[in-house]
């Protein structure tokens, strides 16, 4: 150990990261000279110096500012620990750990500690990587009157309210025998809520049980990240070539697009313009809810690879999908030389023969398509560098894995509104990255949703409303046998003529495509269908949604159903029933989640509830489901996240 008689801590910022440790050196007179003037110095920075007065409480708090994180014994940067008179705090400006001994309320003796970092860049993508999974999972909005949260130093307590003290705003949190918790606004990152499958136990403040649990946690988190990194090795092996450069093509479709395009929107575009810099294939996931954008960052992807001499596939769920992105492609590169195919098992013999030879004969630039590409008689080119898997939910683990098989290399774009958990969770991990889509395009309402018994009444009087305003309606009936049945029920309603329209999945393309042309052209006043309109149907007119019977399907599926109707500057309203019988707790718990995430861009926050609702131990193993009810879902994934982190840091010898 080495004694100091001075020590600069500075808070866990990007500001500060991008910094190397010399740099504070170099300007540490700069820095205590305008810490005196401006409040972004005052509250960013804390010098210390031997025998300085400073009560231990103050120094506590001034850390917890600075977004340091308490941990039972430090090991890592932007950590600290607290035993009696001794803190021992690991600066991210500073290349070992410091410790400070007190004797009251003075500083008797600063050391360092013989904890280092080797390697002062990765050290800090981890702690920046940490940062970026933290604000993820700190969504506070629509807190209500007993959620449970996780502090990251103190634990989980029970949310209470927002209060004012002395013009600074704070949450308050309870803990266990009174013990009451005040975080100020701005500390959000240090906060997330409870996602777990058991009731939470609840501790005291400043007891050493957290920071044990915490510990323990860790050390079995250590043991999963090895495992998991075991599974995805041959991916981390895969090698392809960097992408060209951006040409003019790029920034041609690019201005050719009508919308401004959203900051989310934005970031998604960059992350994957990243990726494609690299040499390790891209596996990224894009969740944004139903009309955010997402179709727009999956065509410039795929122009990207196009542009660099490769070939793409795009693969979607259902036909009527399929055959609407091709159309939207066809628009947009209209004056680009880009040759797109379309395969479907709906086309002709013919027709797929001619595309089957055009793709091996390397004549197809982008090829979009159904099930039907996953065939055996169809063969990609060697070229085919970008998959685009759309609606990844609604592709099993098989499908996905056989098309990962196609090309070790291959870069993937998954798109999702509502990831399924499985994938969801490898990307809370790290071994899936994400890109958030949550910011509304502009003009975008929320949809006012209503749940609740089946009501003749009500269904009547939400149609009208919407044709008075010349607007069109979905009527959602789960069952082809009985479809007619509905179609009976909605004329029976009304003695003027409702021009009614019927789909679903039995019926043959060109009647489909009919169907659709006629509710675009609007032709057709109320659509009855099944769940087929649940996949990339984008008819702005459409404006009221009414589900017969809302207990018969998934959360994620009663999310994306409502996703159909808001599409345009109008008040959209949905409509959820349930017939008159005791509904199940699962039933009841969907249905409550969906009318939760009424906001606008909720999907990841519906994901994050179907993987609480279906429980952990069915999808992550039983011992996973111990740790995550100890801290919570949020905290355990961002745990294992950065145990990842630094296997694959230590594996590459950088740290």
């Amino acid at each position: 150990m080495s004694r100091k008689n001075s020590v600069l801590i500075v808070s866990i910022i990007p500001y500060f990261l991008e910094r190397k440790n010399f740099w504070f050196e170099k300007n540490l007179k700069k820095i205590l000279k305008i810490q005196k003037t401006q409040s972004f110095w005052q509250d960013n920075t804390l010098f210390l110096e031997k025998d300085q007065k400073i009560q231990i409480s103050h120094f506590l708090r001034k850390l917890d500012e600075l977004g340091y994180e308490k941990v039972f014994k430090i090991q890592e940067l932007g950590e600290f620990s607290h035993r009696g008179g001794i803190i021992d705090v690991f600066p991210i400006n500073s290349k070992y750990a410091i410790r400070f001994e007190f004797l009251g309320n003075k500083i008797e003796n600063i050391e360092e500690l013989e904890i280092e970092i080797k390697n002062e860049k990765t050290a800090k993508e981890i702690l920046k990587k940490k940062l970026k999974s933290q604000e993820m999972f700190s969504d506070l909005k629509v807190l209500k009157s007993g959620d449970y949260l996780v502090h990251l130093d103190h634990g989980i307590g029970i949310y209470k309210r927002q209060l004012e003290i002395n013009n600074q705003k704070y949450y308050q949190i309870s803990y266990a025998a009174q013990d009451k918790l005040y975080v100020p606004l701005g500390l959000e990152r240090k906060l997330s809520r409870y996602i777990g499958f058991s009731t939470p136990k609840i501790s005291r403040l400043g007891s050493s049980v957290w920071q044990r649990t915490k510990r323990r946690v860790k050390k079995e988190a250590e043991k999963l990240a090895k495992e998991l990194l075991e599974i995805y090795a041959k991916r981390e092996l895969a090698f392809r070539n960097i992408f060209s450069p951006k040409s003019l093509i790029d920034k041609k479709i690019e201005s050719g697009f009508k919308y401004k395009e959203t900051p989310d929107q934005i970031k998604a575009l960059e992350d994957i313009e990243q990726d494609f810099q690299k040499t390790k294939p891209m596996d990224r996931i894009v969740c944004g809810d139903v009309g955010f954008g997402k179709t727009e960052i999956a065509l410039r992807t795929i122009l990207r690879a196009v542009n660099s001499g490769l070939s793409s596939a795009m693969i979607c769920p259902t036909t009527i999908l399929a055959n609407q992105h091709f159309e939207n492609f066809k628009e947009r590169l209209e004056n680009i030389p880009v040759n797109i195919a379309l395969l479907t098992r709906f086309q002709s013999k013919k027709e797929q023969e001619k595309i089957l030879k055009d793709l091996k004969q390397g004549k197809i630039d982008i090829l979009i398509g159904t099930h039907r590409i996953l065939s055996k008689d169809v063969q990609f080119p060697e070229n085919l560098q970008v998959l685009v898997i759309d609606d990844e939910h609604k592709f099993g683990v098989k499908q996905k894995e056989q098309l990962k098989k196609m090309r070790a290399n291959l870069d993937v774009l998954s798109l999702s509104a509502t990831p399924i958990p499985r994938t969801l969770y490898l990307a809370l991990c790290s071994l899936r990255n994400i890109s958030l889509i949550q910011t509304p395009p502009p003009g975008r309402l929320e949809i006012a949703t209503h749940i609740g018994l089946f009501s003749k009444k009500i269904i009547k009087k939400a149609i009208k409303k919407e044709l008075e305003r010349k607007g069109q309606v979905y009527y959602l009936h789960n069952r082809i046998g009985t479809i007619e049945q509905a179609q009976d029920f909605l004329e029976s309603l009304n003695s003027a003529s409702w021009r009614i329209g019927i789909a679903h999945g039995r019926m043959n393309e060109k009647e489909l495509v009919k169907i659709m042309s006629e509710l675009k052209e609007k032709k057709i006043d109320i659509l009855i269908a099944t769940t087929i309109i649940e996949a990339g149907l984008d008819f702005p007119n459409v404006n009221t949604l009414i589900v017969a019977d809302s207990t018969k399907l998934g959360l994620a599926q009663l999310y994306q159903i409502r996703g159909r109707v808001g599409r345009s500057h109008k008040k959209a309203k949905a409509f959820f029933f349930y017939p008159r019988r005791i509904l199940t707790k699962k039933a009841k718990q969907r249905l409550k989640a969906l009318k939760k995430a009424e906001a606008l861009g909720s999907g990841y926050k519906i994901a994050i509830a179907d993987l609480e609702m279906r429980g952990a131990g069915n999808i992550l193993g039983r011992e996973q489901s111990g740790n995550i009810n100890a801290v919570g879902l949020n905290l355990y994934c961002q745990i294992v996240s950065q145990a990842i982190e630094r296997l694959k840091a230590k594996k590459n010898g950088r740290n």
